[in-house]
């Protein structure tokens, strides 16, 4: 590996569903995640919303806990005192923002088994939309072209590292891709082609727009929504998010119990409250301000 290790631009679904990590058995080895795709990270250039942040040590000594929010999932972000520039570029934020982080990657194993990947920041700015949608275009890139090499790999009759350098990848990539297929299994991919298509949608004026994103990108049946059903569901979605700004008349945000109510009204229920809620807030659209409200990130 590099000495000065790449800053990946990766969404937050595929960084958070990586539970495999690497490290030499030197002091000073670096450290590393394997994603689902067989991404090897050890930094990363994240952008997005950062909706929370809390300091969870003192005036004196600050540890900054964020997250910011971009159009798949959350990142989670420390800052402490190891990091003096990132935490008083911290301290000067307001969320909700749009930041940008470059960061080294870790993983926290829970008492319950499960894995937890956060981000420690080298360096946070605060970008505008114009940047975010750079960097959302860019991730969409670098992801749209580790499910082709997944792909291409597992087209091959055997999938060890060997065999993948002899077919044409690197050497950083076969072991990446030995490790992920090894641990995790054959990806989902329709999951990734989900994020793209959201992640594309963000960046044009017509939301509704079908890609017709080809179903042969991985041995996995892939089920891409009718256009139609596309199109009833942004509309749910725009009528939410328009309840929710009519709603907040203190700019404290919307009350929950308020919003359930006008989108019953408009024949939404309850559970699909809850799922476009979340859909609006992995987009970057609105965030909790507590668990009782909802508010609109105004760009």
């Amino acid at each position: 590996m590099n000495a000065r290790e790449t800053a990946w631009r990766l969404f937050a679904n595929e960084l958070n569903g990586s539970t495999t990590s690497l490290k030499g058995d030197e002091e000073m080895s670096p450290f590393y995640v394997v994603t689902r795709l067989g991404a090897v990270v050890n930094r990363v250039l994240i952008a997005g919303v950062l909706t929370e942040k809390e300091n969870m040590g003192s005036d004196e000594e600050p540890l900054w806990r964020g997250r910011i929010q971009d159009v798949s999932g959350s990142f989670f972000i420390n800052v402490g005192k190891f990091q003096p520039e990132a935490a008083a570029a911290m301290a000067d934020l307001e969320a909700p923002c749009f930041i940008a982080v470059v960061g080294k990657v870790r993983t926290y194993n829970a008492d319950d088994g499960r894995v937890f990947v956060s981000v420690r920041p080298e360096t946070v700015v605060e970008i505008d939309e114009s940047v975010r949608k750079q960097w959302i275009l860019s991730a969409a890139q670098s992801l749209w072209s580790r499910l082709i090499r997944m792909k291409k790999a597992i087209a091959i009759s055997s999938t060890s590292e060997k065999e993948l350098i002899d077919a044409g990848f690197t050497e950083e990539e076969a072991k990446g891709i030995d490790i992920a297929l090894n641990q995790y299994g054959t990806p989902e991919s329709s999951t990734y082609i989900k994020i793209i298509q959201d992640a594309l949608r963000m960046l044009l004026p017509d939301n509704n727009i079908d890609f017709g994103f080809p179903e042969d990108v991985g041995p996995d049946e892939i089920d891409i929504e009718p256009v139609q059903n596309v199109a009833e569901r942004q509309d749910m979605e725009d009528a939410v998010l328009r309840i929710i700004i009519e709603l907040d008349h203190d700019g404290k945000g919307a009350p929950r119990d308020e919003v359930e109510r006008e989108a019953e009204a408009e024949g939404i229920s309850a559970n699909e409250l809850e799922e476009i809620s979340d859909t609006l807030m992995d987009k970057g659209l609105i965030y909790e301000p507590d668990l009782r409200r909802l508010k609109h990130i105004p760009y």
